[in-house]
């Protein structure tokens, strides 16, 4: 059976390290810039509600009308709409 390139072990020998994922690499940056736990907490629900109503794609394999049609419903709703402030 061949194996896939998937497969391979790395010519190290060593295990791939895997790469932080998106929200874990956003937390850190928040955390080095100083920024407050309530607004990390904010800044992360928002992502989360981004990436689940994308149908789990990360945002850098969308374009800037998908991230731009995803704004403008969520901003147009109800109560977040008072809520959103653009930085």
């Amino acid at each position: 059976m061949r194996s896939s390139p998937s497969d391979a072990v790395p010519a190290s020998g060593a295990a791939a390290v895997a790469r932080p994922r998106l929200l874990d690499e956003m937390r850190a940056r928040m955390r080095r810039l100083g920024l407050s736990l309530r607004t990390e907490e904010a800044y992360v629900g928002w992502v989360r509600r981004f990436i689940l109503a994308s149908g789990k794609r990360h945002p850098r394999e969308m374009g800037a009308r998908e991230v731009e049609a995803f704004l403008t419903v969520w901003a147009t709703r109800g109560r977040e709409a008072k809520r959103v402030r653009f930085i």
